[in-house]
């Protein structure tokens, strides 16, 4: 089967078409419901909204799941590929995201946005650009013709890093834009969201793989295990956005503006990674899912960070949710592209 053939199974196809039903389906909940829903944002333990975190968990801990730590063993045949992934994910693409941010939330935008939220909008975007893809990184690799293998070893070896890295990038990004950073909050977040669903995820591998057989784990468990991660998702956005509503109808522009440097950082660290790449003298089977996977973004682990820091109904948690909008659409064209200019 050639790459031109290949195509994106019928949700993640149309995603972005559901997250547009979701914000409809949202805000009709919310200005319906009123009052009554505070009683789910009230739900919290040490600033984690409950529902939320099951939801995110729920989607989080399927594409935990794939992860395979053991072939990490491989890097050494071919480092290059893995240090290009390592360099755009860590020291360029979160501080490339804030500038961007700053720029356009802190000047360009300030007709429109209020000066004391600006910050929170930069902190969304901020999120986004600390938390490099994974799940959906192997739907790119495969539409691509990247090495499955190999895009294994990048997602891998981004997760660990994240255990690390993810809570000093942030609070030193967020510093930066004189945002008090709660660290037990931040820190919290990423026990629940990565380390949990982590750890759950590769026992449970361990375990499947081991008693069923590699090939019952990929063509049976994951195929069954994958509707819940869907309407995780789904339910996940039908509430944010019944608590977004308000701020959504009163200022419609808002998912448009929020929109446009999301699109920018994208088609720039996609361009940048995709010529280092070249440079670096890498196959298109390396070079393609690298630029995918710096391009896109672990959207589940920044909405739930970004909720647990800044609340449901903070600009910080909008910014995110329109990342998931506006991710697919995007993906498809660079993978187009690349497709196009296989080498």
């Amino acid at each position: 089967m050639t790459s031109s053939k290949k195509q994106l199974p019928v949700f993640e196809r149309y995603l972005s078409l559901w997250v547009g039903l979701c914000i409809a389906a949202g805000i009709a909940i919310g200005q319906l419901a009123g009052d009554s829903m505070q009683f789910l944002a009230d739900a919290e333990i040490y600033k984690v909204n409950i529902p939320i975190a099951i939801l995110i968990w729920l989607m989080i801990y399927p594409m935990m799941l794939q992860i395979d730590f053991s072939s990490i063993k491989n890097v050494g045949r071919a480092p290059k590929g893995l240090i290009l992934t390592v360099v755009i994910n860590w020291l360029i693409k979160p501080f490339t995201m804030a500038f961007f941010a700053w720029i356009f939330f802190e000047h360009l935008y300030s007709a429109w946005i209020e000066p004391e939220l600006a910050g929170e909008y930069i902190a969304g975007a901020i999120l986004l650009g600390v938390a490099p893809c994974t799940a959906m990184v192997f739907v790119w690799s495969y539409l691509t013709d990247g090495d499955p293998n190999y895009t294994l070893v990048q997602v891998s070896v981004n997760d660990l890093i994240i255990l690390v890295a993810f809570v000093p990038l942030v609070g030193f990004l967020l510093g930066i834009t004189d945002i008090v950073i709660p660290y037990n909050t931040l820190i919290a977040s990423v026990l629940i969201f990565v380390v949990v669903p982590l750890v759950g995820g590769v026992i449970t591998n361990k375990i499947l793989v081991k008693k069923y057989g590699e090939d019952w784990f990929k063509t049976v468990f994951l195929p069954r295990l994958k509707p819940v991660s869907i309407i995780a998702l789904l339910l996940t956005l039908v509430l944010l956005f019944a608590f977004q509503g308000f701020t959504i109808l009163e200022n419609p522009l808002i998912i448009l503006l929020v929109a446009v440097p999301l699109i920018i950082q994208s088609y720039f660290i996609f361009f940048l990674t995709w010529f280092a790449g070249q440079k670096l003298k890498l196959s298109h089977a390396i070079c393609a899912p690298a630029a995918m996977i710096g391009t896109s973004n672990f959207f589940e682990l920044a909405v739930a960070v970004a909720i647990a820091l800044f609340g449901l109904q903070s600009p910080a948690a909008l910014v995110t949710v329109v990342g998931v909008l506006v991710e697919v659409p995007v993906m498809l064209s660079l993978v187009a592209l690349a497709n196009k200019w296989k080498y």
